[in-house]
């Protein structure tokens, strides 16, 4: 977002752009983990509901002053470099079939605290809570499916302030928000299953790589 906002869309503010944008990726992650929201609402799975309100309050008291310090000013490649050794960090624990065994309400925290960190351009929401998560006892499955439904809360609320502060947003990104909501929609289940297929070890080892070449590009660029 930050490189395409120097080339084509230099009107819009990248940071406010980019945490608008996951609105469309909030109802992808609506629609595929509908039952999961389902048993949620009707307080049938308290376990998630009292993780997904701790990850929310932590994010918030986080993220909210952050973003408040940082949304005029852009952050370069070094963020992905960090996202990068996490994730491989990520990966030699799973590698190594240990885990530091953290309770739910310690993952939430964790995961908190790491997504509201990720309102800083260049840090993966999704890559830091997917390292959070992986320090518990986690299937790789239930990693992602946490990680993502506990965007939901945040992104919610952070796109109505933004639309409150600019309601032209909506008007001037609707094709974008369209296109973050179907790409997020087939990204899920492409992830989910990749994540079922193959070793949660090369799964994180991959995305690892994938940061530091997004790291290296940002660097020539």
């Amino acid at each position: 977002m930050a490189l395409a906002s120097q080339f084509f869309i230099k009107e819009v503010n990248p940071v406010e752009l980019a945490l608008f944008l996951h609105l469309g990726t909030l109802l992808a992650v609506l629609i595929y983990f509908r039952e999961d929201w389902k048993r949620v609402v009707l307080l049938q799975d308290l376990k998630l509901l009292r993780f997904l309100i701790i990850a929310t309050l932590i994010s918030a008291v986080i993220g909210f002053p952050l973003y408040k310090l940082l949304k005029d000013v852009l952050v370069g490649s070094s963020l992905l470099l960090i996202m990068g050794f996490g994730l491989l960090l990520t990966a030699y624990f799973h590698s190594r079939k240990q885990t530091l065994g953290f309770s739910l309400e310690k993952l939430a925290v964790i995961s908190g605290i790491f997504q509201g960190l990720a309102v800083i351009p260049g840090l993966s929401r999704s890559g830091s809570t997917i390292f959070g998560l992986s320090l518990g006892n986690l299937a790789p499955a239930e990693i992602l499916k946490f990680s993502y439904m506990m965007s939901l809360p945040v992104v919610l609320a952070s796109s109505f302030y933004l639309f409150l502060g600019n309601p032209s947003l909506i008007l001037e990104s609707w094709p974008a928000l369209i296109s973050s909501f179907l790409v997020g929609l087939l990204s899920l289940r492409f992830l989910i299953t990749l994540a079922l297929r193959i070793s949660f070890f090369a799964f994180a080892l991959i995305f690892a790589l994938l940061c530091f070449f997004g790291a290296a590009a940002g660097l020539l660029i």
